[in-house]
């Protein structure tokens, strides 16, 4: 345990601290949620009664300092005689802090009554520790259960710690992201040798935790088989990011690299997911050979990426860029016969919104708004992005005379689109439906 005492505090305190709870159905994901605001001052262990009378003062240590003079004074002896002092039943001295159940402890936790972790330092059982951390589980608040936790590390050896939370799925999560907040990597690294089989998260999302010199112990660790693949391909991707990284930077600062030119970077690509790296190397590697490191395509193979996966990324990186002739690349089909046509495993209707988001002209959009299958969703497209030959050519394909015609009162006058309406609408070969 390397930290102090002053610092655990001190992180317990912090602003910057963010408590965090999690859903019970969900044994992936760690959710986090706003902490408490910042305590500015000490606050009384006891918040004062309606009847200030009634009121007996108290030190941090819990020993009564003095009290308020009564209405009347009773300091004459005889008096006394004839009017004796009565104390208070002891149920309603509990605000004393000696006299806090853990249960009561968990209580003035959560409603911010005590400001530091002191009041934990009185039970000293296993039993009575194990309760404060059941007690701090139940109450779902993710800065009672840091609290204690931060005073279990400091009082249990890590073997003990390490065994009760096993069994305790959501204070484990709970002290995983502590140590992670901490950067305690050594701490997180004997958890995961000792709670490996029953970790709430998965070892790829604990992966990013770690900084590449501890990632060798990481790898060392006996996971499962499948895991270990997981494992294995995050070092893999780890490693090629490492050479793309540096390859990247140095083309950014010698400044003859046009894309990084226009496109700065804006982060490292070290440490990001697969899908991450993918959409960075469609973006800024796209036309590379399959068989350089950054390639898209070298990518796709190497990590078994899905056609969908690899379409959609690819789609949003070079839209992105505004590269229309890369775009329609990727719809390009051509059978054995030599006829190509526009295949795509996302709707075209999607893609129509890929593209929209992505400020493509209106002759870009009029391809794939065409390409959608529903006659009245093509329409709605069209119309919403202009394509006035999408809605026309529709309506003459539906022989919809009635719904031309008034078509014909939304576009310009004298228009090539007018012109085009009127041809149709005079057309004695077209049976239009009644």
């Amino acid at each position: 345990m390397t930290k102090s005492k002053a610092d655990e505090e001190d992180y317990w305190n912090s602003s910057k601290f963010k408590a965090f709870t999690f859903d019970d159905e969900d044994d992936e994901l760690i959710r986090l949620k706003e902490s408490r605001q910042a305590v500015n001052s000490i606050q009384r262990l006891v918040e004062e009664d309606d009847d200030e009378d009634d009121v007996e003062k108290v030190s941090w240590s819990g020993e009564p300092v003095g009290s308020k003079t009564p209405l009347l004074s009773l300091s004459d002896s005889s008096i006394r005689l004839y009017a004796p002092e009565l104390r208070k039943p002891k149920s309603e001295y509990k605000d004393y802090v000696s006299d806090w159940s853990p249960e009561e402890t968990i209580q003035r936790l959560q409603q911010g009554k005590v400001t530091h972790l002191s009041p934990l330092e009185k039970f000293r059982s296993l039993q009575d520790k194990l309760l404060l951390l059941d007690f701090a589980v139940s109450a779902h608040d993710g800065n009672v259960i840091t609290a204690v936790l931060i005073y279990l590390k400091r009082t249990l050896s890590k073997e003990v710690l390490f065994r009760e939370l096993e069994s305790r799925q959501t204070a484990l999560r709970h002290f995983i992201h502590y140590l992670t907040e901490t950067k305690d990597q050594r701490l997180l690294l004997e958890l995961l040798r000792f709670a490996h089989t029953c970790l709430p998260v998965t070892p790829v999302y604990l992966l990013h935790l770690f900084t590449f010199e501890f990632f060798f112990f990481f790898f060392s660790l006996p996971f499962s088989a499948e895991d270990s693949a997981h494992v294995q391909d995050h070092y893999t991707l780890l490693e090629r990011q490492i050479i793309i990284e540096a390859t990247d930077r140095q083309a950014e600062r010698g400044g003859k690299v046009e894309i990084f030119q226009k496109f700065p970077r804006r982060a490292s690509i070290l440490n990001m997911p697969l899908i991450t790296t993918l959409y960075y190397c469609c973006f800024y590697h796209y036309s590379e050979p399959e068989g350089t490191y950054s390639s898209p395509l070298n990518i796709r193979q190497a990590f078994k990426i899905s056609e969908k996966q690899y379409f959609v990324t690819a789609l949003a990186a070079r839209a992105k860029l505004k590269a229309w002739l890369d775009v329609d690349a990727l719809f390009t089909s051509r059978n054995w016969l030599g006829f190509t046509r526009k295949k795509s495993p996302l709707s075209f209707q999607r893609v129509v919104d890929v593209l929209q988001k992505n400020s493509a002209p209106t002759q870009v959009l009029q391809d794939y708004v065409g390409l959608v299958e529903d006659p009245d969703m093509r329409i709605s497209l069209a119309q919403k992005h202009k394509c006035h030959d999408i809605v026309i050519n529709t309506y003459r394909d539906m022989k919809d005379r009635q719904q031309l015609l008034g078509y014909r009162g939304k576009v310009g006058r004298g228009s090539a689109e007018e012109r085009k309406i009127d041809e149709l609408l005079n057309n004695q070969q077209i049976r239009w439906k009644n």
